[in-house]
This record gives C-alpha cells, sequence and structure tokens, in this order.
C-alpha cells in the first residue's frame, strides 16, 4: 500500500470508509525534516494522542476509531505498524491551526518583548519569559503545505479565512474553534499539571465529520505540538528545560552549519525525553 498523503512526520493511507494514520519516527523543526530517525518516537505520538483523546471526548468527539492493528487490513498487522498507527474517521479539516498558549514563550516572547502584544493580543505590562498569563490566549494561523510557514492571524482573519471555504460559517466556526481550543487546553493543562507538567502552548486541529460535526483531528498534545515543561524547578524569567523538540530546536539554533542533522547524543536525549514525559502524563511506560 502507498500512503495518500505523507506530511513532516506522518503518512495516511485510505481504508475505504476510515483513514490509517501512522506516526512515523522522523522529526522535523524548523518546518525541516532532518535527516535523523528518532526510534519509537512515533509510538510516543500516538499512544500519548489517544490518551487526550480518551480524555477529552466529553468535551468534543475526535476522529479516532482504533489504534489495535487487529482493527486494521492485514496490511498493516507487522510490527513497524504495531503502536505507532491509528485508524480514524476522514474528516472534511478546517484550514486553521488552532493554537493555544497558557504561558508566554518563544516566537510569542519575543513579539510580547518588541510591542507588549502576542499575535496582536495586548498583554499585562511587566510580564517575565515563561510566566504564567492570566488566561489562556487563542492565536490561531494558518495551515502552511509542506516548505511553506504557517501564518499567525487575528481572530477576525480567521473568521474571513474560514468564511472562504465555508461561505456563511465563518463566524460560526471560527467561535467554536477558539472556545473548544481554550476549553480543552483548560482541562488537559489542570489534567497535566497533577501529574508534574506545564503545558506551555499547544495546537488542536479540527475538522468536520460525514453528519457535519466539528471533531478533533490529527494529534493532540504530543511533544511534536505542543511545549511540556516539568513543574520541579519551574521559575518565570527565563527559558524552561522541556520535554518535547525544543531540545533539538536548541541545538540546531547554536549549531547553524548542522546541515538538519542531530549528534546521536541529541537524538538519544530527544527520545528519552519523549519516553519521560509519556511515563509522567499516563503513568505508564512503553514496552
Amino acid at each position: 500500500m502507498k500512503p495518500i498523503k505523507e506530511g513532516k512526520v506522518r503518512e495516511i493511507y485510505d481504508n475505504g470508509d476510515s483513514l490509517i494514520m501512522v506516526a512515523t519516527d522522523r522529526i522535523s523543526c524548523f518546518d525541516v525534516i532532518l535527516k535523523n530517525i528518532v526510534s519509537k518516537k512515533g509510538t510516543v505520538l500516538t499512544q500519548m494522542s489517544k490518551f487526550w483523546f480518551d480524555l477529552t471526548k466529553d468535551i468534543l468527539p475526535n476522529h479516532m476509531i482504533s489504534t489495535d492493528v487487529k482493527d486494521m487490513p492485514e496490511y498493516f498487522q507487522k510490527p513497524e505498524f504495531d503502536g505507532n498507527s491509528m485508524m480514524c474517521k476522514k474528516l472534511e479539516m478546517l484550514p486553521i491551526e488552532c493554537i493555544v498558549r497558557g504561558y508566554i514563550t518563544g516566537s510569542g516572547w519575543k513579539s510580547y518583548q518588541e510591542n507588549g502584544t502576542v499575535c496582536g493580543i495586548k498583554l499585562p505590562e511587566g510580564l517575565k519569559e515563561s510566566d504564567k498569563l492570566p488566561e489562556p490566549i487563542y492565536t490561531p494561523s494558518t495551515k502552511a503545505e509542506i516548505g511553506d510557514h504557517d501564518e499567525n492571524i487575528s481572530y477576525e482573519q480567521s473568521i474571513a479565512h474560514l468564511e472562504k471555504y465555508f461561505p456563511g460559517k465563518g463566524e460560526e466556526y471560527a467561535a467554536k474553534l477558539r472556545d473548544c481550543t481554550i476549553a480543552l487546553y483548560k482541562k488537559c493543562a489542570d489534567y497535566a499539571l497533577s501529574r508534574g507538567i506545564i503545558i506551555a502552548d499547544t495546537k488542536f486541529e479540527f475538522g468536520l465529520d460525514e453528519n457535519g460535526n466539528m471533531v478533533i483531528g490529527d494529534e493532540m498534545l504530543t511533544p511534536d505540538s505542543s511545549r511540556f515543561w516539568p513543574v520541579e524547578g519551574y521559575e518565570p524569567g527565563h527559558g524552561q528545560p522541556s520535554f518535547d523538540k525544543q531540545f533539538a530546536r536548541d541545538w540546531l539554533t547554536s549549531h547553524p552549519d548542522n546541515d538538519w542533522n542531530l549528534p546521536d547524543d541529541i537524538v538519544q536525549k530527544t527520545i528519552d525525553k519523549y519516553l519521560q514525559c509519556y511515563k509522567m502524563i499516563t503513568g505508564e511506560e512503553l514496552a
């Protein structure tokens, strides 16, 4: 079987009335696929998404049908697909990346230092790097094709963007995306905090099912789509150690002649962080 779509990290296969989404062990940083393979990473992404999908289905349904390869066609009943594959409902994906920020960091911190705003949203004066925001903020972006960069847009621009694809529905869909994104973040951030992890920010993607209902698609609260910090040692005023690919990003930034290739020890430390994060959140170890 050949995938019908290959993303930076995922491969998607058509399974008739459903899709099979396979998370590979590839890693991308700054919208570029690196040359390295990070063993078990795909399994962490899939199993962590499964965990959050189960936790949040009371807020909004999701596209997951099964992560058991026995429920999938014979082609997927091989070791390389076991644990990192998810059978999903087919959705009409909405053309917005739904980003929510609970803490000020990364590009948001840079923007705040320049003009006191993040994605056009005015924030209180006197915030330090990594500070918790008074309330989580919703900062949508457009979805880029591979090789392009996502573009931050205002809430009003998200209405207009959705209206282009769904005439007469832009305002309704934009409001629901914002409200669901904030509600999902709050529930999951509270849970993660109880497990010793701060979710600084994350992104969700949503789609419409065959009945036109909005559901959560893609991945959910993985180290690829989120910034996870340990509660232990958290101290505003500087950057925080993280359980996500920020570690790899930092190495690439400090080694500009990297040729998009990480050394073995950085690859190992990256997967160790992914596995530790999975264990802290779920209470289980990946086999």
